[in-house]
């Protein structure tokens, strides 16, 4: 078993574990590439003609795991993040609304929130506003336009149902975790076997890029994590299961 000679081709399977209550953060079963590099330092004592190199000592242990995935979550960007969750959102939106007969009022199809509404005439998006009031989703304009004319309306629109929002502040920072993987290695005797690490303390990295583009790959998100000992001084563990 020591000496079997193996290679993998294929991605590892990670659970996040809040490391303080030692609960499932994550299942990040979705991950294009994963990555598990060990670092340290070296520095030498050195003495005698030409300063060779004579004692070496080996310091700062640690390392990082970077996670590359196509696939995303909300959950995904708390854990990057530290941010919070919660089930409401404020935004602004623009639609375009047609005026009635009078020129004097129109209907929105959800109700703004108070004071937020902005509209322009058809042709003049962002130039002159047009002074209105609303009571609700209905709106009446302080002077006539053309019946039956169009105006383009802005207005912040709340949601209460159906959305997750991630609120990141200057003061999220993302939490620790253990970080479970599950993947498989191949051997020359055309053997698979089950490869698991646990690293034992892990940091997200605070760094996300989110990238929207209408042509080429999916967007890939890139998750740096830095490998750090727990109290008992465990980084990471390596395991071959032969079956």
């Amino acid at each position: 078993m020591p000496n079997t000679t193996m290679a993998n081709r294929e991605v590892c399977d990670l659970i996040f574990v809040d490391y303080s209550t030692k609960k499932p953060f994550l299942n990040l079963d979705f991950a294009n590439v994963s990555t598990t590099e060990l670092t340290g330092e070296s520095v030498f004592a050195y003495g005698g003609k030409g300063h060779p190199k004579r004692v070496q000592f080996a310091g700062e242990r640690g390392g990082t795991m970077t996670i590359e995935t196509q696939i995303q979550t909300v959950k995904l960007w708390q854990l990057i993040t530290g941010g919070e969750i919660s089930k409401s959102a404020k935004f602004v939106t623009r639609v375009e609304a047609v005026v009635d007969e009078s020129g004097t009022g129109f209907t929105l199809s959800d109700t703004p929130v108070a004071g937020s509404i902005v509209v322009y005439a058809e042709g003049d998006d962002c130039g002159t506003q047009l002074d209105c009031t609303a009571e609700g989703a209905d709106v009446t304009l302080d002077s006539a336009v053309a019946g039956g004319s169009k105006v383009i309306v802005y207005y912040m629109k709340e949601v209460t149902s159906g959305v997750e929002r991630i609120s990141i502040k200057s003061t999220s920072f993302p939490k620790n975790f253990i970080v479970y993987g599950d993947t498989v290695m191949k051997t020359e005797d055309d053997e698979v076997l089950p490869y698991k690490l646990t690293a034992y303390k892990v940091a997200p990295q605070s760094n996300l890029s989110l990238s929207f583009s209408n042509s080429g790959d999916p967007g890939t998100i890139t998750i740096t994590c830095d490998l750090m000992a727990d109290s008992d001084d465990n980084i990471l563990d390596l395991v071959l299961i032969e079956e």
